[in-house]
């Protein structure tokens, strides 16, 4: 499986540094070495697309369940698609721990984007007092079931493991950690195929390739380090030495 390097930037690059992020960015990988996915704010898709000069997939931050309506701010699956998406980041960490999103909001999210023929890329991931007390398991477990069902018959979809106490606070999980978690991911996913299981949280550099060569992890979503265009093409090149 071909690794895949997202890059998340959260509520940073406006139009302007979109543009100037991929006048600058020339990764060192050979073409279908790694699958390279960016995830902009909305009000920067256009220009991102519109600026890109190497074969990569944008998708997304958010979106809502509803196909339209009075929700102001939102964003529908089908306007995404619309505006050039093809992908669409479900139940981030930020978006659960800050914004209130529940397990079910993210389920809906994951039927209506795979409905508007995005691809869904649903987060998953403990909080550290949860580690601490052992519920890794039980809280992947959780957050999987949740929204495995609106992935039935879905022919393309992802899943990113992020543990919440490694985003952005410089601590990463090791890659036996991240191979555990994957695996229960994965087993959680029971017989819905083999989607790419991405691992996020201080991905760097220094330990991308180690990261996606530990069994079961398919590739890394980049938070920090994925706005500097060559931070983020040094980790593209780490990840695509490292093999497929």
């Amino acid at each position: 499986m071909v690794k895949v390097v997202a890059g998340n930037w959260k509520m940073h690059h406006g139009p302007d540094a979109a543009r100037r992020f991929f006048s600058r960015f020339r990764p060192k990988v050979e073409n279908g070495s790694v699958r390279l996915v960016f995830f902009p704010p909305d009000l920067s898709l256009e220009a991102a697309i519109g600026s890109t000069r190497v074969p990569a997939d944008f998708g997304v931050q958010n979106i809502h369940w509803e196909a339209a309506g009075a929700r102001t701010g939102e964003t529908s699956a089908e306007m995404a698609r619309e505006a050039g998406a093809t992908l669409a980041l479900i139940g981030h960490s930020e978006r659960r721990h800050i914004f209130g999103e529940t397990d079910a909001e993210v389920d809906r999210k994951v039927g209506a984007a795979a409905r508007a023929g995005l691809v869904p890329v649903v987060c998953v991931g403990e909080l550290l007092e949860e580690r601490r007390a052992g519920r890794l398991e039980e809280v992947l477990r959780r957050q999987v079931g949740a929204f495995a069902g609106s992935l039935a018959g879905v022919a393309e979809f992802m899943v990113a493991y992020e543990p919440v106490w490694a985003i952005g606070t410089g601590e990463t999980a090791t890659p036996d950690d991240a191979a555990e978690a994957h695996g229960i991911v994965r087993d959680a996913l029971g017989t819905l195929g083999r989607a790419p299981v991405l691992y996020g949280g201080s991905v760097k550099p220094g330990n991308a390739a180690a990261l996606v060569s530990a069994p079961d992890v398919d590739g890394v979503l980049v938070g920090g380090a994925s706005l500097d265009p060559d931070v983020f093409a040094r980790i593209a090149e780490a990840c695509g030495g490292a093999g497929s």
